[in-house]
């Protein structure tokens, strides 16, 4: 995979602020010290793949800036959108801890930068620090509630509460500019492959939200023109 390395300035880990994000926090000034110190940087540009799903990952990569998605194929061969990446999320380390290939493609959907952390530097802290296993177990455990709960939002709530749903979740996730603009920008195939509908379908829905005073269009923009009115429809009231 082609990768452009170290194309821009990251500090040392141990004053990186991405880390409170993250389980990092939990590591040693020594552990944190050894990543600064092995860690790769790299940039991704929009549209690039950085694993895929089937493929082994040897190391943890840690989103240092920029948005990804995570997919995989359903039984059709079309691609579901699991979940979306967000600042200090740890990418990669379900393949990299069990040595499983991994069961997600993650793809850049802006320019991506990220600290690739080798295996072996994330595998050492888990066998002898035991706050730092305690946290990466909470967030497989946090991964696996994600999980279930999607399972359970496509199947019993209807397209429209899920795209309400999504809509929100992107508010809260990434936040809003001066004109409640969202601050991420998906296309509708995306959009569709997020809430587990047709691309037609994703389009005649924000098309109806829009009619009936919800969101704006603008492009790919969508803007929040009614908040409370979307929780009530992605909580079926």
């Amino acid at each position: 995979m082609k990768r452009t390395k170290k194309s821009f300035t990251v500090g040392r880990c141990e004053q990186c602020l991405i880390k409170q994000f993250n389980n990092l926090n939990a590591l040693s000034k020594e552990e944190l010290s050894r990543i600064s110190d092995s860690k790769d940087v790299h940039i991704f540009k929009k549209g690039e793949v950085i694993f895929d799903e089937g493929k082994f990952s040897s190391g943890v990569y840690c989103i240092k800036d920029g948005v990804c998605k995570l997919s995989q194929l359903n039984a059709n061969g079309k691609e579901q959108i699991v979940k979306f990446s967000k600042k200090g999320d740890l990418i990669g380390y379900h393949s990299a801890i069990t040595h499983e290939p991994s069961t997600i493609k993650v793809t850049a959907l802006n320019d991506v930068a990220a600290c690739y952390i080798p295996q072996d530097l994330i595998k050492k802290p888990l066998e002898e620090n035991p706050k730092f296993a305690g946290a990466m177990f909470k967030t497989v455990c946090s991964d696996l509630k994600e999980a279930n709960n999607a399972i359970t939002n496509i199947s019993t709530n209807t397209v429209h509460q899920r795209m309400a749903d999504l809509i929100l979740f992107l508010k809260e996730t990434y936040g809003v500019d001066n004109n409640n603009t969202i601050n991420i920008q998906l296309s509708r195939k995306e959009i569709a492959s997020s809430v587990g509908t047709a691309t037609e379908s994703a389009i005649r829905i924000l098309s109806g939200f829009k009619k009936d005073g919800l969101i704006d269009l603008d492009g790919k923009a969508i803007v929040i023109l009614d908040e409370e009115e979307l929780k009530h429809l992605a909580e079926g009231i």
